[in-house]
């Protein structure tokens, strides 16, 4: 399925600094009321989607590699956030009507409470690519593939987290 939205739609979010993707996203799993574990589900693939597209421009468009590789981090993030029900993010999130820095820090911290401190550094370096790879247009191929390994961590363990929960549950024979 091909959706079109008006460019000149994308261009206004784009230029206000927000991700058509990620507000479709954002939007239909308010809008639908989505169960926890679909809405999860959709922040997850997303999250897959732009570390495969980030991996692939490292070398070519460091400045893109920076941006996607940030919003992989960022959907991990959110996914994590609904996969253990912070309450007083998702709250935040519901009443503002989006996702803003502050809430994704407050995720970050209570993730890294369950996960370890790791995940709290490899936000660090998701935030450093975002602001100083795509932002400020700084870094170079290398500083970008060096912090790639912190995202990749970020993606797989909330990936393996997620979908662990599905598979455990299907094999249970619960619907998921």
């Amino acid at each position: 399925m091909t959706l079109y939205i008006p460019s000149k739609l994308v261009e206004e979010a784009r230029r206000r600094g927000f991700d058509v993707e990620s507000l479709v996203v954002d939007l239909l799993v308010r809008t639908l009321n989505l169960d926890p574990r679909v809405a999860g589900e959709a922040h997850l693939e997303l999250s897959l989607r732009y570390l495969g597209e980030g991996r692939a421009l490292v070398n070519r468009d460091p400045i893109q590699a920076s941006e996607k590789l940030y919003k992989a981090a960022e959907e991990a993030v959110k996914a994590l956030a609904i996969f253990y029900n912070l309450q007083d993010v998702l709250a935040g999130v519901e009443e503002k009507g989006r996702w803003t820095v502050s809430y994704l820090e407050k995720a970050v911290e209570a993730i890294s409470e369950k996960l370890g401190g790791w995940f709290g550094e490899a936000w660090d370096r998701a935030w450093a690519l975002h602001v100083w790879g795509f932002h400020e247009a700084k870094l170079d191929s290398k500083a970008v593939e060096i912090r790639l390994p912190y995202i990749e961590r970020m993606v797989l363990e909330a990936e393996k987290i997620i979908r662990g929960r599905i598979e455990h549950s299907r094999a249970k024979g619960n619907n998921v």
